[in-house]
């Protein structure tokens, strides 16, 4: 399990939130005061950190939601291929495929330390 329960009203803007099993920073939270009938409900409104989509949702503050577990690990590159490079872990040794973003075409070489992150399955290269 890569992701904890949280509720709606502490999660803060430039948090994570699941959405759609897709891990996303939160970029604006909005909260409408608790009507007649109903309690008060929060928009929140996040970027996916693996594929940029802008998704939004709505919940009451109440709502326990998923946020999930985000590692922050190094690696280093041992050969570029096209836009993948072959990274291996720093820590645990196990080497991988990751594609490259386009920020960083022309900035990955091989020997490089890179940092990237790791969450849902998904690792995407963060800085190089």
């Amino acid at each position: 399990m890569s992701w904890q329960e949280q509720e709606v009203r502490e999660l803060k803007e430039n948090k994570y939130i699941l959405i759609d099993d897709e891990p996303c920073r939160i970029v604006e939270i909005t909260t409408s005061k608790p009507g007649k009938h109903g309690e008060a409900k929060a928009r929140i409104v996040a970027i996916g950190v693996f594929d940029n989509q802008k998704r939004s949702v709505i919940y009451p503050t109440k709502h326990k939601v998923k946020v999930p577990i985000i590692e922050k690990k190094t690696g280093q590159v041992l050969s570029i291929q096209g836009n993948e490079a072959l990274v291996m872990d720093m820590e645990t040794f196990e080497q991988f495929n990751i594609v490259i973003p386009e920020e960083f075409k022309d900035k990955i070489k091989s020997g490089q330390e890179i940092e990237y992150w790791e969450s849902m399955g998904k690792r995407k290269i963060m800085r190089a």
